[in-house]
């Protein structure tokens, strides 16, 4: 077997790992390229090989930077199927369709005000694309193995981070291959934590934060401080969230600190119809997840959902306090651009960032120090308070990372540290080394690795 990292290689973006055998190849998350223009590049470059032949895609959660590839290859000629969860192919269903939308959006308007070297701007792919991909999803449950021919079978495992996430393990003959994809916090309030896996022979891990220890505390206590502080400057909190995973987490703990009497009875919005959409499924796929049919009704129906471009606009027209919870969460697009060109002027306000921020994205610049940030083509000073909660992330710390390494009742053959950015991969690198003596690497992007069985 044979497998070749395609992506999230030194950077948190663009997972896709090629894996090969004499009869099949499975390409194991499909993602785009996010952050700094040189990955981005990366969308539009030719594809390492005929997606043709590729037999089938498997996914570990929704996000598109491990999904949002699969409408171009697709377009490109791969037919095969793309086995995940069914929550991750009900969140695909929204995530996907309205990348390609934004797309089109972006390019149309580069065309009009004439700020793209390319004459005409062209969107990587579009909402029909996107539409059409939908069609070739194949689901399975949780702790189900799943056969893929040629001697190839995987399973899917409990993973947090996002509602669907799953650790894949991909079993050839004798050969086990573990993905973690993104591993969720073990204590988040509502998702269920990773699950305990015992064995691979080789393994490839998430590094996002795998060199940052997440805050100790409670961060609901931390965001009502946040938002207490705001309220009494008269200001508004913006909160750029992921529309699946991190803005559904934000209204939970909002119902919380209003319930409680934590912060004012102010005006919540979710402003992000794929929020929204989002939502909902937390509903439909109560089972997935802790909290139960009422209990998601109860929690999601305490905010109020922005659906209209005027509702939108109704928001920026007011200065009463009030919080804003807006896709994207990296700041690349949707809706929460406009709510920053609104209040990010104002020193009484705040933009709160709730989740990882990619090296090049505008919201890596903002916690980065950056006072200024070209939106639609213009330049908009910053002056409102920008503030990190870390203790919403999604992502699993190094501690948790290593703890629930410490479960293999065996190390891994070769593990491989991905998804992470360099310092942050090399970072995971060494302390799995250190405390646990595996034979561990950082790949690099298109490396390829032979994968043995053992002897």
């Amino acid at each position: 077997m044979h497998l070749t990292f395609l992506g999230a290689t030194r950077t948190v973006t663009g997972s896709k790992f090629l894996v090969e055998t004499e009869e099949r190849k499975i390409l194991v998350d499909c993602g785009l390229f996010q952050g700094l223009k040189e990955l981005r590049l990366r969308n539009r470059a030719p594809f390492p090989l005929n997606p043709a032949d590729i037999d089938a895609v498997v996914l570990t959660h929704a996000h598109l930077d491990h999904s949002g590839y699969l409408p171009l290859l697709m377009r490109n000629g791969f037919a095969g199927p793309v086995h995940c969860t069914e929550s991750t192919a009900d969140t695909c269903g929204i995530l996907l369709p309205d990348s390609g939308h934004l797309q089109e959006e972006e390019a149309e308007r580069a065309n009009r005000f004439g700020y793209s070297k390319h004459k005409p701007a062209l969107p990587l792919y579009t909402r029909a694309d996107a539409e059409a991909s939908l069609q070739s999803f194949a689901t399975a449950g949780f702790e189900q193995d799943v056969d893929l021919g040629g001697d190839l079978s995987i399973r899917f495992d409990y993973a947090g981070h996002i509602l669907g996430a799953a650790i894949v393990t991909l079993r050839h003959r004798d050969l086990t291959v573990v993905f973690s994809g993104d591993l969720g916090r073990p204590a988040d309030p509502m998702l269920f934590p990773p699950a305990r896996i015992r064995h691979a022979d080789y393994l490839l891990v998430e590094s996002t934060y795998g060199d940052r220890d997440h805050v100790d505390g409670d961060p609901a206590n931390r965001l009502a401080d946040i938002i207490n502080r705001t309220v009494r400057r008269g200001g508004t909190v913006i909160i750029p969230a992921n529309a699946v995973g991190r803005s559904q987490l934000v209204m939970h703990y909002m119902h919380r600190l209003r319930a409680t009497g934590a912060i004012p009875d102010l005006p919540v919005f979710l402003d992000s119809p794929m929020a929204a959409n989002a939502t909902t499924l937390f509903v439909r796929h109560h089972l997935d997840h802790k909290l139960d049919e009422r209990q998601s009704e109860e929690v999601f129906g305490a905010t109020r959902i922005v659906n209209s471009v005027e509702e939108s606009k109704a928001i920026d027209a007011s200065d009463l306090p009030k919080v804003v919870i807006s896709a994207s969460g990296m700041v690349e697009g949707g809706r929460v651009l406009h709510h920053l060109k609104r209040f990010g002027g104002d020193r009484r306000n705040t933009i709160l960032f709730v989740g990882y921020q990619a090296a090049g994205t505008r919201g890596s610049a903002l916690i980065g120090g950056s006072r200024e940030l070209r939106i639609h083509g213009e330049t908009v000073a910053i002056e409102a308070e920008v503030a990190v909660l870390d203790g919403l992330s999604a992502h699993a710390d190094y501690p948790e990372i290593l703890d629930w390494l410490g479960h293999f009742e065996a190390g891994p053959r070769r593990t491989f540290i991905v998804h992470g950015e360099p310092a942050a991969a090399e970072a995971l690198h060494n302390r799995i080394r250190g405390r646990l003596r595996w034979e561990c690497e950082v790949p690099g992007f298109r490396q390829k690795a032979r994968l043995e069985p053992a002897a």
